[in-house]
């Protein structure tokens, strides 16, 4: 049985929860798995925490609380310092390097990508950073398929908005580097 525990985090505004209920979507509605999908956030409407976790499994998921994830997608640098030393050890962590200056030296499966100017500068649209950092998941990890992944961005982006989405998780899927 294949299970893996995901931690998505940053800051509200950033789109943490909207990458992880995608992700959820992407897995039961597309590719036919088993996830659960988990938020938390404070009462800030941006700026203030903002994670989300997910499970996906092959089999019924029996407890919806991800304790030590084995994926950590850090978009701020409050990720690291609530996260980063419940990864596990051989958990991939991927990072915005324009928001996460440093990171645990423990992490041995370190990613970045520079979501947030590519999402400023490239497609003129901030808000899809998350979608760049949904896209490095998916190259690193492969935990659900392209498809699944691109057609629940477009059930659940705005209508409009998914063309920009598309694009942002595609560069994101390219442009994902190793530390």
């Amino acid at each position: 049985m294949a299970q893996t525990d995901i931690t998505i985090a940053g800051v509200g505004g950033q789109g943490s929860i909207l990458a992880g209920v995608i992700l959820g979507s992407a897995a039961v509605t597309y590719d036919n798995r088993y996830a659960t999908q988990t938020q938390a956030y404070s009462s800030e409407l941006r700026g203030g925490f903002a994670a989300t976790w997910v499970i996906i499994s092959d089999a019924p998921v029996e407890y919806p609380r991800v304790i030590q994830p084995d994926v950590l997608v850090a978009q701020a640098q409050d990720s690291i310092k609530r996260f980063g030393d419940v990864l596990k050890p051989s958990g991939v962590l991927i990072i915005d390097s324009d928001m996460v200056q440093s990171f645990p030296e423990s992490a041995s499966n370190v990613y970045q990508i520079p979501a947030t100017s590519i999402a400023r500068n490239e497609l003129k649209q901030p808000l899809t950073a998350n979608m760049i950092m949904l896209g490095a998941l998916y190259t690193i990890t492969g935990i659900v398929s392209r498809k699944a992944l691109e057609s629940a961005i477009v059930a659940v982006v705005p209508r409009g908005k998914d063309e920009v989405n598309l694009r942002a998780f595609d560069l994101g899927a390219q442009r994902v580097m190793r530390v």
